[in-house]
């Protein structure tokens, strides 16, 4: 289990008001060597860990559209 205690948590500055945002902690990739999201609603429900590679893919993948509902 990773330990948790000095990450960063931030949410997008485009989230909204309405709830529905997830937070990230970039900050402990070089230690960890991931990247850790978690549902900003619930910041004690766990949360879960993706590679630096499988992050960059999906920040790019939401920049150029391609994941659209």
């Amino acid at each position: 289990m990773a330990d948790m205690t000095t990450a960063r948590w931030r949410k997008s500055t485009r989230s909204g008001n309405q709830g529905n945002c997830v937070e990230v902690a970039t900050n402990l990739l070089s230690r960890q060597g991931a990247v850790f999201v978690r549902d900003s609603k619930d910041p004690q429900g766990g949360q879960i860990a993706v590679t630096a590679r499988s992050w960059t893919a999906f920040t790019d993948a939401l920049r150029e559209g391609a994941l659209t509902p």
